[in-house]
């Protein structure tokens, strides 16, 4: 069933509830991925949209970071991605012993891929060449390194195997460039402007994931999907690369005001062609996307505008 269309139509029909006046901040990622303009889009349609609220984008560490920021309440809401909120939810994981039941889903807004990219001429054709040598696993904590961890210790790969880099997106496709490391792992919704700039002045290839590869993945974290880079996506790459998927979603504390909640969600979703206008990964936000990938209960104020639209949401997604 596809919801989008049906979203904008029906909502118009549907009061915005009043808010307080409230400046919200939006905790997001480094300058070099998505989260950061995703973040700042969506600010920009709080701030056009939302009568009384305000909103900023901030700079951090992304995922991990992005949810204890929100669960000290140093911040409103946030990206992350899938499995790492889905991790501090039920306190496994990188939250084993510090579960953090407060966060709740707003909507999801694109897919991620992790991307693993070399220079063309480096040698390295799959993850199997990465032993001894200099990688990018993301930085400390990030949602880059957790998902690495998943990919390499499901076939069988430990960071001990290989000398691991904690790089950010940015520093990371400095560092290939530079000849500094041979490989590195970058999560973030295609195309990213990272292994853009990299593959403008290097000859880059992008590494693929077997089948197998990703069905291991997948079967310690089933919030994972297979996908495919589209060919022509980066310069110089002209065909499919098979890769896995993991969803981003915008997160808040439980304790959001409902009606607030309620009207971002509601923004966002009537207001999509702006969002997409900031980044072409917004092409994949709508509300058939954020049913089938938000992995843990929506906020009531999101609950009650999904439900305004009759859409009956999953056991796991109800607040």
């Amino acid at each position: 069933m596809i919801y989008r269309l049906a979203a904008i139509a029906t909502t118009a029909t549907l009061l915005t509830a009043p808010v307080q006046a409230q400046e919200l901040s939006i905790v997001t990622g480094g300058t070099g991925g998505v989260y950061f303009p995703i973040g700042g889009g969506l600010a920009e349609i709080i701030n056009r949209h939302i009568e009384g609220a305000t909103a900023s984008a901030e700079v951090t560490g992304a995922s991990v970071e992005n949810i204890a920021l929100i669960s000290r309440g140093d911040s409103d809401m946030g990206l992350t991605q899938g499995d790492t909120v889905y991790q501090a939810f039920h306190g496994e994981g990188a939250f084993e012993g510090r579960q953090i039941p407060e966060m709740r889903i707003l909507a999801a807004i694109y897919p991620s891929a992790m991307q693993l990219v070399t220079l063309a001429d480096s040698g390295i054709e799959s993850i199997n060449d990465l032993a001894g040598e200099r990688v990018a696993v993301g930085p400390p904590g990030s949602g880059t390194e957790l998902l690495t961890r998943v990919i390499l210790d499901a076939n069988g790969i430990a960071f001990d195997d290989f000398s691991p880099q904690r790089l950010n997106l940015n520093e990371a496709g400095d560092a290939l460039r530079d000849g500094d490391i041979v490989a590195a792992f970058m999560l973030a919704g295609p195309p990213t402007p990272a292994i853009m700039n990299l593959a403008f002045t290097r000859s880059i290839r992008m590494i693929p994931f077997s089948e197998e590869q990703i069905e291991a993945a997948v079967s310690i974290e089933p919030t994972l999907a297979p996908y495919t880079l589209r060919a022509g996506l980066y310069e110089g790459v002209d065909e499919g690369v098979l890769t896995i998927s993991q969803p981003n979603v915008l997160i808040t504390h439980a304790d959001m005001d409902e009606d607030m909640a309620f009207n971002i969600v509601k923004a966002l979703f009537e207001n999509l062609d702006e969002l997409i206008a900031v980044h072409p990964a917004a092409i994949d936000t709508t509300i058939e996307f954020t049913m089938d990938a938000a992995p843990i209960p929506f906020h009531a104020g999101a609950a009650r505008y999904f439900e305004g639209l009759g859409i009956e949401l999953r056991h796991h997604q109800r607040p």
